[in-house]
């Protein structure tokens, strides 16, 4: 009998060597601002599905996506903007029909204390004073190329853009405010909910810059069975619903 367990055991860790896929979920390279909510999807789905649960890596999308291009394996992209999943797109590293908007954000301007609200270039510089304005890194980040555009909507980039201090990902600029390294900080609205060390005292009008949305898609590089269903199940109510508990809105449709 202890020899028969003995050989079962061996085949199934052979097994398990030759398709490592097969013993852990698809991998999903999710931009960091979302990094508590998919964590949270992939819990749902196994719970929900029984399926092997999902590997959620995160960094800043434009990482990712450069990460992808490099040759790196994975099965999901969900960035946090449009920009750099139309990039991958163009090179031929996702599968263009499989692309879907799972989920919207918001801009907000955030403190570590209670401050008036912001609404105004004035207002801004005068809560600034002689300090830094945390932003994601406003060339290649979507949350900075966000901030940007909101900031120069709001007559402020002129007077800001030598005034701040741009970090690789939205998650790292929320922490230079909360540890008060920074005054102030533009993050998106979900991350200032992530937190109860940042007060939200400005939010930007969603005309103020171009509409945040996460696109996901399948990588061509995939190999995973359960990729789809993955993606099947954050655009399925169950799935938007655990991305609401996290503040993100639904994506727009038709």
């Amino acid at each position: 009998m202890k020899s028969a367990v003995s050989c079962l055991l061996f085949l199934l860790s052979f097994l398990a060597l030759c398709d490592p896929a097969a013993a852990k979920g698809p991998l999903v390279l999710v931009a960091a601002s979302m990094t508590d909510a998919a964590e949270a999807a992939a819990d749902e789905y196994v719970r929900t599905t029984r399926h092997e649960r999902p590997v959620i890596s995160a960094a800043a999308t434009s990482a990712l996506a450069r990460q992808v291009a490099s040759g790196a394996r994975a099965d999901l992209f969900i960035s946090a903007d449009e920009a750099w999943m139309d990039w991958l797109v163009q090179r031929d590293l996702v599968h263009p029909r499989s692309r879907t908007d799972i989920a919207r954000n918001r801009l907000v301007l955030v403190s570590a204390k209670q401050r008036e609200w912001i609404d105004s270039r004035a207002g801004l510089l005068q809560a600034l004073g002689k300090g830094r304005l945390a932003v994601a890194e406003p060339e290649s980040v979507p949350a900075g190329r966000y901030a940007h555009a909101a900031l120069s909507r709001l007559g402020a980039w002129g007077a800001v853009a030598n005034r701040l201090a741009p970090v690789e990902n939205v998650r790292a600029a929320l922490a230079l405010v909360e540890r008060g390294a920074a005054p102030l900080g533009v993050v998106y609205q979900t991350d200032a909910r992530a937190t109860s060390h940042v007060a939200v005292v400005g939010r930007f009008a969603e005309t103020a810059h171009p509409p945040i949305v996460y696109p996901a898609a399948i990588l061509i590089a995939s190999t995973h069975p359960e990729t789809t269903a993955f993606l099947d199940f954050l655009t399925s109510n169950a799935g938007r619903g655990t991305l609401a508990k996290f503040g993100f809105g639904p994506a727009v449709t038709g």
